[in-house]
């Protein structure tokens, strides 16, 4: 059942899991811990996201600053290939060079070159 205004976050899930123990006195206590159904379905990924600070594209980075990839957008061929390439979600980045928005980046070891509109796919956040 779901209620009108009622938010998705990780405070949201706990009270509800606690209103369920009240209900079901026969329920499993609350660990605090989030399952994969419920991370599969997003709860709890706000606060994750939130305690990173602000997220922003790549290409908004300059040479010698460093991040943590937040996540990468997009689908398809690109996307799969930016991962294999060490673009995963909490890797660290660090921009080695940057020249008219084409960029260079280390990640997990390796220098990377980057086109602008592939740079724009990562989206990053404060390391």
């Amino acid at each position: 059942m779901r209620m009108a205004g009622a938010g998705f976050g990780l405070a949201s899930l706990k009270a509800r899991r606690a209103a369920g123990a009240k209900s079901n006195p026969g329920a499993l206590p609350d660990t605090g811990a989030i399952s994969g159904h419920d991370a599969a379905a997003g709860l709890g990924a706000t606060a994750t996201a939130e305690a990173r600070g602000p997220q922003m594209p790549l290409t908004f980075l300059r040479s010698g600053d460093a991040a943590c990839v937040a996540k990468v957008r997009g689908r398809g061929e690109v996307h799969h290939h930016l991962e294999n390439l060490g673009f995963v979600e909490g890797a660290p980045v660090r921009v080695v060079s940057e020249q008219g928005g084409n960029l260079i980046v280390e990640v997990k070891g390796a220098q990377v070159a980057l086109d602008r509109t592939v740079a724009s796919k990562i989206i990053t956040a404060a390391a």
